[in-house]
């Protein structure tokens, strides 16, 4: 029954057909068994195994790479190879593609534990009226129309609406499900709001929310699939994950990458179509195969083998960097999503917040006899923890608060006129409520005030150890007075009392709503000098006019105290009593927004980044929360830029997305409107990041380009996230942006030397076959090559420092490519230069070199022909082990310069020095220490085809190597130069502009 809030209990009763005073029949549970189904979350069925593990290779890339192993074993088998040289190249392509997609595996294996862990918020037994009788059954087996008892701390066994109260109130913690950062009153009538969510349905408990005061009776109208939970389900299995903008952009490259490969590959195939037929190979289907294995060398060359490793290898060390300033990543690829996050949507509720509620504002009546009547305190500290200083209207610090009556008298009604617990947690180093947010607020200011009696308590309090300083106070006034009797708080009264005695004196504490206790007070507390005079109407209109300043203006949660002296010898409370009371003050209390909150907003704000703070609670406390932390800085009309679920709603298409463009406040929502908001802004190619705690952020927290849950949050919305806070803190996502810029910033770095490097091993292969020369490199090499000389200089670049300015620009673009216009030119260039000296190195060993042949040039590009005709040398020069030697080591140390170049996008060397990255000096000298070994030990040279090098080889590799950073200062110095973006920037013109502008 959807609509059963809006229903009376009778029309409620009669739908299902159940008598409230005996329940269900047998046959009437049988019979809605079978109609609405059984209460349960229905198990979606899984992803089996074998097919996630095949989803990781469903890879244009991955593809070409393994047909490249597969192909490369088959040509081995065929010439006759066999044991390591005939496996060594598959083998290592296969186990680079396995680490892959292990991490892919665990990563989506993940995602679907947040389903799994919805169950455990579900109640396992539920207290039923069956026949005329009361019987504990499994909650799994109630059906809509079943009466159901519940209590405190009772778990919510399924959707139901309210039918009898057995106590004065019913209060129910429904955070997971809204938000709410107090626990709601429910209440017996029917609820006529439009378009009502979940906070007006006063009348209806949500299943797996937590009963915290009072007992009631309610009838089932939802259970499984049909509950506030189960929609949370519906909406998690309708959400699917999408790909990070850093995935799409090496997709994309990939996909063009094994174009440009494939096309590569047949044009070396045909162009050398021709010498199928040379002597050299044996025949044409030798030929064939030799110049198909030169293609397959052409494709392993191409390929960045090692990109998928180092990219992983790269974002791991970032979260490892992430993880130290508190937040922790779920999801790797999330990462570098934080650099180009444009929104961010943030809860309000602990994580602007502290989700502690604290008294900020005190008012007690000054004098009767003198302007101003009132006395105005403001209190210090935004948590639990019992630190803070009290200060009077001048803002000066009372240094003995207890020497105000007021004040005093304040301390004791909180202390005592209260049921909740304030303790320390060493493990957590942090203090913890037990029991209402109001209460615990009430118990950390006397902890505030300090106790009377002697000029040195400020500083005797700071000697008590954390344990005994969280309640040491409360303690004291509880030992000087014995309770006697309490009356709870009703919703009638809205207020509670507690008679105490001491001395053979008793007294009656109260606290409730100002408007209920000021009505019963008779006398007021003067705070001058402790006498009590009568309540006059003048008086009471100025205290009048200081809560609605406390309540309106500055959006306080307000409570009034009162006390009043009781006969002697009274032992019991009754409704009656509480008249004729005596008001103390008037306390103003608020969840504080963090310290470091409205410097986190300026840095978005600087960054270009939008903060939309998106609440359960009501309109006028969220937008009072958003001026003190800056979120509507400079606004004095709120109009346009604050809007409520249902406002939202209502609005028209267009106004719709001007709002989007606009909004700041997203108030008074449930989980339904948080998953909308991340689409509708994603559909204006926003890149949204999500924060939540609860079950029911949960759908948004998948569905957002990047989740982030709270430490303290549910384990639901901890598994659909892709990030976790533990410390709850907003300003901890500021300082991830800047960390995912920078990750994201390196990454772009290492992936454009790795591509640098591959074009080079390209253009040595191509150019070599298309001049009809000799295999400069050998497939074992070129991989060699890409895994271990690229990779170890390309991870260290993940080190390189962050720009100091990287929270003082505009998000990227989604859409900007990794390598593109000026800048692919600039990387081509330096391929292309590579490919040449790798060339260059392999011709003078054959031409120039002392050690060499000496062959003229001719003769080298016709090796091909020389077993059929004369010739002053032996063909089997051709087949020495000494040239490939030299191009492989020109290739690996013009690398190592060339991971130079990539310290900085465009700045010198002579600006960013290559020690400002010890990492990356370190993983060069370790590449070369492990290329010499693979040179000068021999079961390495033997199996990577190489020999040592001489002296006069070293310095011709030097020579021809260290020009790549000539060439890249070069290239580099044009970047700096406007003239130099001045292509890019016609191409690209529209999209410089701001969104306003862009979309307008």
């Amino acid at each position: 029954m959807e609509d059963a809030y809006a229903k009376s209990v009778a029309e409620v009763l009669q739908a299902f057909g159940v008598d409230r005073t005996k329940g269900l029949s047998d046959s009437q549970v049988e019979q809605h068994a079978s109609l609405y189904g059984k209460n349960v979350l229905p198990q979606e069925e899984s992803t089996p195994f074998w097919k996630l593990v095949l989803k990781q290779f469903d890879d244009l890339l991955v593809k070409i790479l393994i047909a490249a192993a597969v192909v490369s074993f088959l040509l081995a088998r065929l010439n006759g190879e066999t044991g390591l040289t005939a496996f060594l190249e598959p083998s290592v392509i296969f186990m680079i593609l396995a680490a892959n997609a292990a991490v892919g595996v665990i990563t989506e294996t993940n995602a679907e534990k947040a389903l799994e862990e919805l169950r455990a918020y579900q109640a396992d037994v539920a207290t039923v009226l069956r026949n005329g009788c009361f019987s504990i059954l499994p909650a799994t087996e109630l059906v809509p129309g079943d009466i159901v008892e519940v209590g405190v701390g009772c778990k919510v066994p399924a959707d139901m609406r309210m039918v009898e109260m057995l106590s004065h109130q019913l209060r129910v913690d429904q955070a997971i499900l809204t938000g709410e950062s107090c626990s709601v009153a429910k209440e017996l009538d029917s609820t006529s709001a439009m378009n009502a969510v979940y906070q007006d349905k006063t009348n209806i408990l949500f299943s797996g929310t937590v009963v915290v005061a009072g007992r009631a009776r309610a009838v089932v109208i939802g259970v499984g699939s049909n509950t506030a939970m189960g929609s949370i389900r519906d909406a998690m299995l309708r959400t699917e994950d999408e790909a990070t903008p850093l995935k799409k952009k090496l997709d994309e490259f990939g996909t063009f990458l094994a174009k440009v490969i494939a096309g590569i590959c047949i044009l070396v195939w045909v162009v050398n179509i021709g010498h199928f037929r040379d002597p050299s190979h044996g025949g044409f289907l030798r030929g064939a195969i030799h110049y198909f294995k030169v293609a397959v060398a052409l494709a392993v060359a191409a390929i960045p083998e090692g990109l998928p490793a180092v990219v992983t290898t790269c974002l791991a060390l970032g979260t490892k960097r992430m993880a130290r300033l508190n937040a922790i990543v779920r999801s790797l690829p999330s990462v570098e999503t934080l650099g180009c996050t444009t929104v961010i949507c943030s809860d309000k509720t602990g994580t602007l917040t502290t989700n502690m509620m604290s008294v900020s504002k005190v008012c007690v009546v000054r004098s009767v006899h003198q302007r101003p009547i009132t006395d105005e305190y403001s209190i210090s500290g935004t948590t639990f923890a019992p630190d803070g200083f009290i200060y009077d209207a001048s803002e000066n610090q009372l240094e003995f608060p207890p020497q105000s009556p007021c004040l005093l008298h304040i301390a004791m009604c909180s202390a005592l006129c209260n049921e909740s617990t304030l303790q320390y947690n060493p493990d957590k180093k942090s203090y913890e409520k037990i029991g209402e947010s109001t209460e615990v607020a009430l118990r950390v200011l006397v902890e505030k005030v300090g106790l009377p009696g002697f000029d040195s308590m400020p500083s005797a309090l700071n000697m008590l150890t954390k344990h005994e300083r969280a309640s040491y106070c409360n303690h004291y006034w509880e030992n000087q007075f014995r309770k006697i009797s309490v009356l709870d708080f009703s919703r009638d009264r809205k207020m509670m009392s507690v008679l105490c005695s001491r001395k053979q004196q008793e007294i009656m504490f109260s606290k409730g709503a100002p408007e209920s206790v000021m009505a019963r007070c008779t006398h007021i507390l003067c705070n001058d000098d402790g006498s009590s005079v009568p309540l006059t109407m003048d008086i009471r209109n100025e205290l009048e006019a200081r809560f609605q300043s406390f309540a309106g203006k500055d959006t306080l949660r307000c409570l009034a105290l009162a006390l009043k002296r009781m006969p002697e010898g009274q032992q019991s409370l009754s409704y009656a009593d509480e008249a004729n009371l005596t008001f103390i003050g008037l306390v103003g209390m608020l969840d504080p927004p963090r310290d470091e909150v409205h410097s986190a907003i300026h840095s978005c704000m600087s960054a270009g980044i939008r903060v939309i703070v998106v609440t359960g609670d009501n309109k006028s406390t969220a937008e009072s929360l958003c001026r003190q932390i800056g979120a509507f800085e400079h606004l004095d009309d709120f109009t346009g830029y604050s809007y409520t679920a249902s406002e939202f709603e209502g609005l028209p298409p267009l106004e719709r997305a001007n709002a989007l463009r606009r909004m700041v406040l997203f108030s008074r929502v449930e989980p339904s409107h948080k998953k909308m908001l991340v689409e509708a802004l994603q559909s204006h190619n926003e890149v949204v990041a999500m924060t939540g705690d609860g079950v029911n952020d949960a759908p948004a927290l998948k569905k957002a380009d990047i989740g982030i849950a709270m430490g303290s949050g549910t384990a639901v919305a901890k598994s659909a996230s892709d990030m976790v806070l533990a410390d709850d803190n907003f300003a901890t996502i500021v300082a991830a942006v800047a960390e995912g810029r920078a990750i994201y910033n390196n990454t772009k770095q290492f992936i454009r030397y790795m591509i640098s490097s591959n074009i080079g091993e390209v253009v040595c292969i191509f150019v070599a076959a298309v001049l009809g020369m000799p295999d400069t490199l050998v497939p074992v090499q070129l991989l060699w090559v890409n895994l271990v000389t690229d990779g170890l200089p390309a991870t260290a670049i993940g080190f390189n420092k962050p720009d100091g300015n990287i929270m003082a620009v505009k998000p990227r673009k989604v859409n900007e490519a990794v390598v593109s216009g000026w800048l692919f030119f600039r990387y081509l260039v330096i391929g292309a230069y590579v490919g040449l000296a790798t060339i260059a190195g392999f011709v003078w060993w054959f031409v120039y070199s002392e050690d060499g042949p000496r062959l003229p040039y001719s003769e080298l590009i016709n090796f091909d022909s020389c077993s059929t005709r004369q010739t002053s040398y032996p063909c089997s020069i051709f087949e020495d082990r000494h040239p490939s030697t030299v191009s492989m080591t020109v290739l690996v140390v013009v690398e190592m310069f060339n991971a130079l170049n990539n310290l900085s996008e465009n700045q010198s060397l002579l600006v960013i020095h290559p020690w400002s990255n010890l990492w990356l000096v370190g993983s060069i000298i370790l590449t070369m220490l492990l290329h010499v070994a693979v040179l000068y030990t021999e079961p390495l040279s033997a199996l990577f085809s190489v020999s040592p090098l001489t002296l006069a080889e070293w310095k011709v590799v030097l020579y021809l190597s260290f020009p790549v950073i000539l060439i890249d200062e070069v290239l580099k110095f044009f970047s700096r130069r406007p003239r130099a973006w001045s292509f890019p920037l016609r191409l690209w013109r529209r999209e410089m502009l701001p969104k306003e502008a862009r979309d307008n």
